[in-house]
């Protein structure tokens, strides 16, 4: 419906986003490390670090050689997995719009913290629509779901440069695509859309990312755009004495 493009929202508190850089540089390099081995590769991976709500429920067990890591661990490591380049350009693009003036709102720390939690969110919210499934769930959509979130309940009258429709470009405020992406993810819920894609991911990311961007935040940072309101000063102007 929309693709996002830029965004003018300069940085307030940070003078470069280096865990929005570093976390689209780790997506990408674990996608250059597994995505074009063999597809006996590939498929020990997808299973070994995706998140499988069955095996993660007790409902079914991985056999011993794709049993990578201790099953709770794949909360977080699904969400570096990404099935194409499509699947990895979308998420990242997201990421890198909106991730900036997020991680600028938060700082460095809490701000990875809260997408690391967003994803894990996804994957819990996920696996508890689905508990018996045995398909894994890979990519970053449930973290990125609640970034959106997120900047939605901080920036909602920014401007943002988006493409309509994948060709038409717009510029028109946050609130308008990031709401209606986050509607359409709702529905899509509701209705039980495509098998291929997991919405209750993006809906228990966006839940996450609502909820933890009112504690994350800086202490001052203020919800929906409202300015800071300060005092005006009372200018003084010395008196200049007459001359004589």
């Amino acid at each position: 419906m929309f693709i996002p493009l830029h965004d003018a929202n300069t940085l307030k508190h940070i003078k470069l986003q280096y865990v929005t850089i570093g976390l689209i540089a780790a997506n990408v390099l674990v996608y250059a490390l597994t995505a074009f081995g063999s597809e006996a590769t590939v498929m020990a991976t997808v299973y070994g670090l995706g998140y499988v709500p069955a095996v993660v429920n007790d409902v079914a067990e991985l056999p011993p050689n794709l049993v990578f890591l201790p099953e709770d661990f794949t909360y977080i490591t699904y969400s570096f997995l990404h099935a194409d380049l499509f699947h990895l350009g979308g998420n990242m693009l997201f990421l890198w719009v909106f991730g900036d003036n997020v991680e600028d709102a938060m700082g460095h720390v809490r701000y990875l913290i809260f997408y690391l939690l967003c994803a894990a969110a996804g994957a819990w919210f996920h696996g508890l629509l689905a508990p018996s499934s045995e398909i894994p769930l890979i990519g970053a959509s449930g973290a990125v779901a609640g970034i959106v979130a997120a900047y939605l309940m901080l920036h909602p009258r920014v401007k943002v440069w988006v493409l309509a429709f994948g060709r038409i470009p717009l510029r028109i405020p946050a609130f308008i695509p990031l709401a209606l992406w986050i509607a359409f993810q709702l529905v899509m819920l509701a209705v039980g859309g495509e098998d291929e894609v997991s919405w209750s991911t993006h809906v228990g990311g966006i839940l996450a990312g609502a909820v933890l961007v009112l504690f994350f935040r800086r202490r001052g940072v203020p919800l929906f755009d409202r300015a800071v309101v300060t005092p005006r000063a009372v200018m003084t102007v010395p008196r200049i004495p007459a001359s004589r």
